[in-house]
Parts: structure tokens; C-alpha cells; sequence
């Protein structure tokens, strides 16, 4: 029998943080006046080896999770990634291995990822502006070298990809139909993200969200678009096709359309902790137990015990209540998207 949670819905996906540090400073994540060179990040000691990922792994694929995604922080900070990937991908039931980056440190890695046993790629690019981009990104980085990342995964077997990008009014909303243009035809799918109160330290706002109608009404009224049916149950980004067949984009709408009544998602913390929702407040600890000699019976005790007593809903809460003034959440670098 599939683990349900307490919404009956099925354990299905695995987000896997591998490092809590990046080397940009995006302000809807991780701002720069912040997260400056004196933050203090996880010592390497509290953070889950390789093996004790894997093994982790293994009991979430074992309780149902097909879809394994790398994430950080930055990914592709953590050295020697491509061990780890090679060791998921040897998982009997992980049918879908992939990796979510900012793709500044991609160019050089494309290849040996695919090596390794990485099946696809995300990658964000909030805009192809050079300047909006460099404000994006908190360290003034240049849009070329993610763009020269992008070809390098394209060369490397990736396709399609996804793009992501974070859209936030009167920063980057009026670029939305340049990243469209450029990706239509490629086979590649840009995903625009509703600006979402994650974390506690971005300064979110209802006014600073650009809703999912308007990016949709922008792009289609100079690319006529239409809807599809998703790909599996549980997708977050609702999907649009253009009409003239030059591809999709996606829209991911957490804000303005709530999709937590089919989120199938668990996340695993950088320091090993697990979280049942991207908004959560609390997670529970399995690094402890797994390094105090805990078998895999116990430990699968303690996940199933999590899981189906999850009754997340905070997207759908905050559409009825409006924000939830003063919750603390756990930082989106963290747990990943």
C-alpha cells in the first residue's frame, strides 16, 4: 500500500539540500545585507555525507519516492557532486534523477553530471537582462557565462530543460517576453515563479507579486498560447503550449493558484532534518538517530510516523487568512525550491 499523508496524498518525490551555502545572493533568498561574508553556514561535520544521503534515499525510494532532486544552496558548491549523483543513480526505483542549479558553475560539469547518471536539469535565470540579472544574482554576476552553461548542457545530452525563473513586480516582470523569445523553438521550458513569501528575510510583499493571469495574459498576447493537461499528478507548474508549436512555457502559481491538495513532495535538510512542506516551520531530525546506530526499520519507523501525520496546506492557508504575520519558516537555502 502507498504511505499517505493525512490529505491522503502519496510520498512521491525527494528534495535533497546538499549544501546550504551560494555563490549568489539572490534578495528573494538569500539577500546580501544578510548572508555577507561573515554568515556564518553549516560546519562540514553537521552536514550529511554522501553515504548518508544515499542511504537515505534508498528508504524514501523504498516508501515510494521515484523523483530524487539535488538542490542547495548551491549544488554544485559541494565538491565531488558527481559521486553522489553516481551513487543515487544506482537506486533501483529512483526513476528520475535531477539536479535544480543557478548554473554559473555548470559549463565545467555538464558533461561529467550526465557521466555520472544525472537525468535532467533546472536551471534558474530570473532574466537575460545583463543589468536586471546582476541585481538578481546579489554579486553582480554576468548573465553570458549561465547562458554558455546552458549550451554546455545542451551539448552534454540535457534536453529539454527547464528554466526558472523568479518573477518579482517592477524588477524584472517587464523582461518576462524576452526569456520567452529566446527559448521558444529550442525545446527547452521557461517556468515563471510567482514570487513567494519563503524564508523570513526577503521583505515579501502581496504588492511584489506579479500574478500567474498577468504573466500569462503578457506573454500570450504576443505568443497566443493555450493549456495543456499535466505531465503526472502532483506537478507544480501548470503548462502552456504556443500555438504555432514552437514549444511550452510553464507557470507555477503558489501564491495566486495553491496546488497543496497535490503536493507530493518531502524535503531533506542539508544538516539531515526533514521537512513535509517548502513553508515549514519545524523539521524532524534523522541525522541523530542515523548516526547513532539507528537500523533501517527505525528509521523508516520515523518517516512513515512524519509523513502520515503531514497536513501541510500553508499556500492554501495563506489565500484564506492572508499572510501569516510573525510565522517562522525554515530559509529557502535550506531545503531548496
Amino acid at each position: 500500500m502507498p504511505l499517505l499523508d493525512a490529505f491522503s496524498r502519496p510520498l512521491r518525490d525527494l528534495r535533497i539540500s546538499v549544501i546550504d551555502r551560494c555563490n549568489f545572493r539572490c534578495p528573494y533568498c538569500m539577500p546580501a545585507e544578510i548572508f555577507g561574508e561573515t554568515y556564518e553556514f553549516l560546519p562540514r561535520q553537521e552536514i550529511l555525507t554522501f553515504e548518508e544521503v544515499v542511504r537515505l534515499a534508498g528508504l524514501f525510494v523504498g516508501l515510494g519516492a521515484s523523483k530524487l532532486r539535488i538542490t542547495g544552496g548551491e549544488p554544485l558548491l559541494r565538491r565531488e557532486l558527481e559521486t553522489l549523483i553516481r551513487q543515487l543513480a544506482r537506486i533501483q526505483g529512483a526513476d528520475d534523477l535531477t539536479l535544480t542549479t543557478n548554473g554559473y558553475l555548470l559549463g565545467g560539469k555538464a558533461q561529467v553530471l550526465k557521466d555520472a547518471g544525472l537525468h535532467r536539469l533546472t536551471i534558474s535565470l530570473d532574466s537575460l537582462d545583463p543589468d536586471i540579472f546582476k541585481t538578481m544574482n546579489g554579486k553582480g554576476y554576468d548573465v553570458e557565462t549561465v547562458l554558455g552553461a546552458i549550451s554546455a548542457a545542451e551539448k552534454a545530452g540535457f534536453h529539454p530543460l527547464k528554466i526558472n525563473a523568479v518573477v518579482q513586480k517592477d524588477l524584472n516582470d517587464h523582461t518576462l517576453v524576452d526569456l520567452a523569445t529566446h527559448f521558444r523553438g529550442t525545446g527547452h521550458i521557461v517556468r515563471f515563479i510567482e514570487y513567494m513569501d519563503v524564508g523570513n528575510r526577503n521583505q515579501w510583499e502581496m504588492d511584489h507579486v506579479v500574478p500567474a493571469e498577468e504573466i500569462l495574459q503578457r506573454i500570450g498576447d504576443v505568443y497566443p498560447i493555450e493549456p495543456v493537461p499535466s505531465n503526472y499528478p502532483g506537478e507544480v507548474a501548470a503548462r502552456y503550449r504556443y500555438l504555432d508549436g514552437a514549444g511550452e512555457i510553464g507557470v507555477i502559481a503558489s501564491v495566486t493558484r495553491p496546488f497543496c491538495g497535490n503536493c507530493t513532495r518531502a524535503r531533506l535538510s542539508t544538516e539531515g532534518r526533514l521537512y513535509t512542506c517548502l513553508f515549514a516551520s519545524e523539521g524532524v531530525d534523522l541525522k541523530t538517530p542515523l548516526r547513532t546506530g539507528a537500523s533501517d526499520d527505525d528509521l523508516l519507523d520515523i518517516i512513515r510516523g512524519v509523513w502520515r501525520t503531514r497536513d501541510d496546506r500553508y499556500s492554501e492557508l495563506r489565500d484564506l487568512q492572508g499572510e501569516r504575520a510573525g510565522e517562522t519558516k525554515v530559509e529557502m537555502y535550506k531545503i531548496g525550491g
